[in-house]
């Protein structure tokens, strides 16, 4: 089964790629935004638990959001694979992630990272806000807290993934059919 993480800063172009990785390998995609909004529009006591945390600002806990992520991924038993979108985002997130997956008799493959600078992913995401209309595409404030957090708090779980030698870079800068070969030449390396 291949199971990727596909990992980088907000504009690194993570949903074009993952798109096109999708499709090449008949991977189902998890979007972690998307099952939040899913369980919580459908009032799953997953949902509902969720929201509790939501509305008062705070951030769902990582049990609850890999109970969630569980139930997705065993609404696929007979997936290829999978690729994680929005998850992991903490070093905590991954190592749950792995045992969510040792308990089905898999694991991630691997980490896929997407590698801009960050002058690029402030020019991209403005870009993308004028283009999307996304609020948060449009301040270059908003976008740099977005990028810092990033920084802080989610690219250190490329650390974890480096430990288990799962981790591959690849330059997110070029032509998008040049890039998403790059990534195919990791996966398909294994």
């Amino acid at each position: 089964m291949l199971n990727l993480v596909l990992f980088g800063p907000p504009g690194a172009g993570k949903g074009t790629q993952s798109a096109k990785l999708i499709e090449r390998y008949s991977l189902v995609h998890l979007s972690t935004g998307d099952i939040f909004r899913a369980n919580i529009k459908g009032e799953t006591e997953l949902g509902l638990l969720a929201k509790s945390f939501m509305d008062k600002g705070q951030l769902v806990p990582d049990e609850v959001t890999i109970n969630m992520l569980s139930a997705e991924v065993k609404k696929n038993p007979d997936a290829k694979g999978f690729i994680f979108d929005g998850f992991p985002r903490t070093s905590a997130q991954a190592s749950a992630l792995d045992e969510l997956l040792n308990s089905m008799d898999s694991s991630i493959s691997l980490m896929l990272a997407l590698e801009v600078e960050e002058a690029e992913l402030k020019r991209r995401l403005l870009i993308r806000g004028k283009d999307s209309g996304r609020a948060d595409d449009q301040d270059p404030a908003v976008i740099q807290k977005r990028i810092d957090v990033y920084n802080a708090e989610t690219f250190p779980v490329r650390d974890y993934y480096q430990a288990q030698n799962k981790y591959k870079g690849v330059d997110g800068i070029g032509e998008i059919e040049t890039i998403f070969n790059q990534l195919c030449t990791e996966i398909d390396s294994l």
